[in-house]
Order: structure tokens, then C-alpha cells, then sequence
């Protein structure tokens, strides 16, 4: 745990404006100031008592941190228990980013955050084992109450049926095997009709429009925050070769691998 003031004392600006993908989790939340914060080269704006969850493997860029100051809580998926973990929806991709909470929400967030940070502060005054045992439940009901809240998250959603949701959870898992709609459909005994149907009364775009974005996403990912060649990226993606990865990232972003991954580490402030 450490304030906003605490991380801009130990990391330099350039370093926390660089498009970084941790392995670990970011709870952010403002007592001054706002802040514009990026997610998967999505801006997010926090204001006082706003909350934002960064997952392990999405790409953020962090704004000016010179005109807010707050709490940032990290820690790694591994530190809660596995029903924990499963309610709060740890592993969750497609869980939202930023959650503006009313009156009753802010009450309960921030008394779990000041219990959170006492007894992170008051390393010693315990056995070690009582002490993470201790900052573990704590957490827990932080995230709990994140993962819970009684005001949403963002604005409702139709309720996805199951044939979205295996979809979903499919493409996740191997978007770097096939772009097919038809795999996909083969693979889980619907017709490819069915899937886009669903796809589009839950997500707004076809099945194939929903394929192609995740391939992008992670096309994104690997080009802002490492510096592998097109032709890596190509080979993790399951493209043939360089040249039909630029030509697939070029149709659906307007710009060229080399060009995106330019523009996005040329945002960060000076």
C-alpha cells in the first residue's frame, strides 16, 4: 500500500507513464485532485472517492500525478483464497474498470480502506503470520465490497445468456488458434448463427466483429508495452507471417503496428 505522493517520490515520471502490463492487481482510489488513467488505451477519469481496478495483464498508462493524491493498494491474484478470489472475480477479464459509488458504497469502501491501512502501517505489532493473516481478510472485504457494490459499476447491461457467455469464455481462450466463428460454434454445439444472435443482443457486435476486437486487444498489448517485432507478435497471435498481421491491425485500427505502437508510448507527458 503506498499514496500517490509515495509513488511519485519513488518512480519517475517517464517510468510511470511508459504503458506498463503488471502481474498483479491495482485498487487506485482519489482523496484530492483527479486523474486521467488509460486501460487497455481506454482514459479513465477519477475524481475524489472514485475507485478504478487495473487486472493482471491490462495495459495501463498512468496521467499526471501531480494534481491528485490517493491510495493505491497492490497485490498479486495468489493472496486470497480461492472462494474469495472466485466471488470478487479476480480473474474476470471483462470485469469494468471504474466504479463512482454513491453515499452508502463510499462509507463501507472507505471505513474497509482505513482498517486496510492500519494494519498495514502497524507491521510488528503482531506475530508475522497473524499480521498476513490479518491484512488478508482485510482485503478481502475490500475487494468484496468492489466486486458487490449495491450502486453498479456502470450503466446496466443486458443479462448475457449461457450462449454468450461460453462464447466469450472460448474466444478468451483461443483467439490465438482460430478467428473462425465457425470453430468456435463447432466447438461448442451451437450453430454460428446462434452465437452471432447472442453476440449481438449482449455485446452489440457480431461474432466476428467480437473475435477480431480481442485479437486486437492483445495485438495492443504486446505492441505499447513490449518490444518484440511484427513478427513475434505475429507467431503469438497465430497470424502466418508479419505481413498478414499489419495488413489484419491496419484494416481494423488505421494504422500500422510500428505506427500504434509509436503513437501510444508517444502520449506520455513530457
Amino acid at each position: 500500500m503506498t499514496t500517490l505522493a509515495g509513488l511519485r517520490d519513488r518512480v519517475p515520471a517517464a517510468r510511470l507513464a511508459a504503458p506498463q502490463r503488471p502481474d498483479f492487481h491495482h485498487l487506485l482510489t482519489l482523496t484530492h485532485g483527479s486523474l486521467q488513467h488509460a486501460v487497455d488505451f481506454t482514459d479513465h477519469r477519477l475524481e475524489v472517492g472514485s475507485w478504478l481496478w487495473v487486472r493482471p495483464g491490462q495495459v495501463q498508462q498512468w496521467g499526471d500525478l501531480t494534481r491528485a493524491d490517493g491510495t493505491l493498494v497492490l497485490f498479486q491474484p495468489s493472496v486470497l483464497d480461492s472462494a474469495t478470489a472466485t466471488a470478487a472475480r479476480l480473474d474476470d477479464p471483462h470485469a469494468p474498470v471504474l466504479y463512482r459509488p454513491l453515499a452508502d458504497d463510499t462509507a463501507a469502501l472507505s471505513l474497509a480502506l482505513v482498517h486496510l491501512t492500519r494494519e498495514f502501517q502497524a507491521l510488528g505489532q503482531l506475530p508475522l503470520e497473524i499480521h498476513t493473516a490479518t491484512l488478508r481478510h482485510l482485503l478481502a472485504v475490500l475487494v468484496l465490497r468492489l466486486a458487490h457494490p449495491t450502486t453498479p459499476w456502470e450503466s446496466p447491461a443486458p443479462s448475457p445468456d449461457s450462449a454468450f457467455l461460453r462464447f466469450r469464455d472460448a474466444v478468451e481462450k483461443d483467439f490465438t488458434r482460430t478467428r473462425r466463428v465457425e470453430d468456435y460454434a463447432l466447438a461448442l454445439g451451437y450453430s454460428a448463427r446462434t452465437l452471432a444472435r447472442a453476440c449481438q443482443a449482449t455485446a452489440g457486435v457480431g461474432a466476428k466483429e467480437f473475435i477480431d476486437r480481442r485479437v486486437v486487444l492483445e495485438a495492443k498489448r504486446l505492441l505499447a508495452h513490449s518490444d518484440q517485432s511484427s513478427t513475434r507478435i505475429a507467431a503469438q497471435l497465430g497470424f502466418a507471417g508479419a505481413t498478414h498481421f499489419t495488413k489484419y491491425f491496419h484494416q481494423r485500427t488505421g494504422h500500422t503496428p510500428i505506427a500504434f505502437r509509436a503513437a501510444v508510448r508517444d502520449r506520455a507527458p513530457r
